[in-house]
């Protein structure tokens, strides 16, 4: 196992830390609207789980309504039925051929509740980048002891995986502070 490999194999870890965060980050209700909230919820459409934005049309004509539109009308109920069931905090209202989703305003209580949820998430992802360090610098040892590589070698090895979680330890303070700061918006 090279340096590049090695290197490699520490940033798409990295990456796969801050994109789950991204993801997760996504599903956490503002007081906006956002297509993002509800279109990972898993609808069970004939047996098998699907995700909601492969079986409906989900849109937001304003900032506090989500409108999702089933494709087959027949299926109605099992997405009112999961929307529910992911006890994101709003009760759909139907009409027969569209869902409904009144976003309300975060109450000040409930916005700090957020706030200290996205920042657990944010540590979580800081400590998968963190192990992808460890683990990017035991191999580095283990290089080293093996006469793979050189003292030299392994030690700007370390120091570019170091760099490289300072670099994801950013983004991740970037999306903690915009998804923050949209919490916190009323």
């Amino acid at each position: 196992m090279g340096i590049d490999e090695i290197l490699l194999g520490v940033e798409e870890k990295m990456e796969s830390a801050v994109d789950y965060l991204h993801k997760e980050l996504r599903g956490i209700r503002t007081g906006r609207a956002s297509v993002g909230l509800v279109d990972h919820i898993k609808v069970d459409y004939y047996g098998s789980p699907t995700d909601l934005r492969q079986l409906a049309m989900i849109s937001t004509p304003d900032a506090n309504l989500i409108v999702v539109k089933p494709f087959d009308p027949s299926s109605m109920k099992d997405v009112e039925r999961a929307i529910q069931a992911a006890n994101i905090g709003i009760t759909p209202a139907s009409d027969g051929k569209v869902i409904r989703l009144a976003v309300p305003a975060l109450s000040t209580e409930r916005r700090q509740q957020l706030s200290s949820q996205v920042k657990k998430m944010a540590e979580q992802a800081r400590v998968s980048i963190r192990n992808a360090r460890r683990d990017g610098n035991k191999d580095a040892d283990v290089q080293e002891k093996a006469s793979e590589l050189t003292e030299d070698e392994a030690e700007k090895l370390r120091a570019d995986i170091q760099e490289l979680t300072k670099q994801y330890e950013e983004k991740i303070d970037q999306l903690l502070e915009a998804k923050t700061k949209e919490i916190q918006e009323t």
